[in-house]
C-alpha cells in the first residue's frame, strides 16, 4: 500500500497565517507544512485540504483516480473547493466499514474528541491507522487478554496527543516494527532538530510534505534510549523534558523521591502540580528505595529526582556531621551510591532519571553544602556514564550531551 502525504501540518498549516511565534517564523521552505491530507494508492483521499490537487501534482501524483474522499475532523473556515472529478467528501459513522472497488477496506474508528479515525486495509493485507488532529481512539483495550494485531503504520497527532500513541501501545496496536508518522504538526514545537528529537523519544518520525511511503515496507524505527539522565538547574524545565520523553508510553511508574513535608504548603503545591500534569495511566510510588525497582521487570520508570535521593542517602549516614562522615559515613554513602549506579547499569527497564546541576554556581559557604555539591556531582557522573542518553536542560531548551 502506497501512502503519499500531501500535507503533514495542523488544520491551519505551518506556519500559521499572521502568527509571530518563533516556530512559525522558522517554518519556511521544506519546513513549511500544509494541512494534513493522505492519498492512499491514488484511490482514497483522507481529508480534503486547500490546494490538494496542486500538492498531489508536486508529489508526482494525480487525484484523477480518487474514488472516495473521507474527512476525519470538522473543518472550520470557508468551504474547501472540491477539485473537478472528485466525489463529494464525507465522514463515516463510527464502526462502519466501507469496501472500495480497489479492494481497500476502510473502518471508521471512534475517537475521544470530535473527529473520526480511519483504519485502512489494502488487498494485500497491509494496515494503516490514520487519526484526526487532537484525537485518540476511544475504548481501546486488549480483548480477552489478547493484544491487538499491530498496525504496519500509524499516522497520528503525536505531538498534540502523545497519550494516543501510549493507548495504542498498551493495546498492542503499535508494536516494535510499527512505523509511527507524526502528522497535524503545529507550532507547539520548533521544527527541525528539536522536532526530530522529541518525536524520536516517542518512537516516531516526521517526513516532509509530498513524501510517499510504502505501508508495510521495512523502515528503521527511531531508537529510543533505554536509559536517559536529564539534568539542569532549578526551574529549567528538566522535569517537563523527562515527562515528555515517556508521554507516548503506557503504564509508566513515576518514582517520587521527595515524599511529603508536613507543615510545608509550598512543597505540597509543588507535588500537586507535578501530579496533575502526569497522564492518568501513570502510577506513582513515593520511595527512595530505587535499587529493587531497577532490578525488577516492569514498565518504564521515571525517577524524579536523584538529588532528593542523595539527600535521603546522606541523612541515613549522618553525612552532615563531620565526625560521623570521617568515622564511616563517607564509606557508607559511597557504597549506597555505588549500588545505585550498578543497578542503573544492570537494569533492563526503560529509565528516565532527573537530577540537578548544582556545581555551576556560587561555592557553598558551609562544609555540608560543599559536601552535598561534590557528592551530587559524583553521583551524576556515575549515572550518566551508564545511560545511553544524557540531556542538559537550560531555559527550557534541551541540549543533547550524549
Amino acid at each position: 500500500m502506497e501512502l503519499t502525504l500531501l500535507g503533514t501540518g495542523a488544520p491551519a498549516g505551518l506556519p500559521r497565517p499572521h502568527c509571530p511565534c518563533a516556530a512559525c517564523a522558522t517554518a519556511r521552505g521544506e519546513r513549511a507544512r500544509a494541512a494534513t491530507a493522505l492519498l492512499v494508492d491514488g484511490v482514497l483521499l483522507l481529508d480534503l485540504t486547500p490546494g490538494a490537487a496542486l500538492a498531489a501534482a508536486r508529489a508526482a501524483h494525480s487525484l484523477a483516480g480518487v474514488r472516495q474522499v473521507l474527512l476525519s475532523h470538522p473543518h472550520d473556515g470557508p468551504a474547501v473547493e472540491l477539485p473537478a472529478g472528485l466525489p463529494t467528501a464525507g465522514r463515516v459513522a463510527d464502526g462502519r466499514v466501507l469496501t472500495l472497488l480497489s479492494g481497500h477496506r476502510v473502518r471508521a474508528v471512534p475517537m475521544d474528541a470530535p473527529g473520526t479515525g480511519y483504519e485502512v486495509t489494502s488487498s494485500g493485507g497491509q494496515r494503516l491507522l490514520y487519526l484526526p488532529p487532537g484525537g485518540a481512539p476511544a475504548g481501546l483495550s486488549p480483548e480477552n487478554g489478547r493484544a491487538a494485531v499491530p498496525y504496519d503504520m500509524v499516522a497520528a497527532d503525536v505531538v498534540g496527543r502523545p497519550d494516543a500513541v501510549a493507548r495504542l501501545r498498551a493495546a498492542g496496536a503499535i508494536g516494535p516494527d510499527t512505523d509511527v508518522v507524526a502528522v497535524h504538526l503545529d507550532h507547539d514545537v520548533p521544527p527541525g532538530a528539536e522536532l526530530d528529537r522529541r518525536l524520536a523519544a516517542a518512537g516516531a518520525r516526521a517526513v516532509p510534505d509530498g513524501t510517499t511511503l510504502t505501508v508495510g515496507a521495512y523502515h528503521p524505527v527511531p531508537e529510543v534510549p533505554r536509559r536517559t539522565l536529564v539534568t539542569g538547574g532549578a526551574r529549567s524545565g528538566k522535569s517537563w523534558e523527562a515527562e515528555r520523553r515517556l508521554a507516548a508510553f503506557p503504564g509508566v511508574l513515576y518514582v517520587a523521591t521527595g515524599g511529603g513535608r508536613e507543615g510545608d504548603p509550598e512543597w505540597d503545591a509543588r507535588v500537586r502540580a507535578h501530579r496533575e500534569r502526569r497522564p492518568a495511566s501513570w502510577r506513582t510510588e513515593e520511595t527512595c528505595d530505587l535499587v529493587p525497582l531497577l532490578a525488577a521487570e516492569g514498565p518504564p520508570l521515571l525517577i524524579d529526582c536523584l538529588s532528593l535521593w542523595l539527600t535521603d542517602a546522606m541523612d541515613r549516614v549522618n553525612a552532615w556531621d563531620d565526625a560521623a562522615w570521617a568515622a564511616g559515613g563517607e564509606k557508607a554513602l559511597r557504597e549506597r551510591t555505588g549500588a545505585l549506579v550498578a543497578a542503573v547499569r544492570a537494569t533492563r527497564r526503560t529509565v528516565v532519571a532527573v537530577t540537578n546541576e548544582v556545581g555551576a554556581g556560587v561555592v557553598p559557604g558551609t562544609v555540608s553544602g560543599r559536601r552535598f555539591r561534590d557528592e551530587l556531582g559524583r553521583l551524576n557522573a556515575g549515572v550518566a556514564g551508564e545511560c545511553e542518553g544524557v540531556l542538559l536542560v537550560v531555559a527550557g531548551q534541551a541540549v543533547t550531551l550524549r
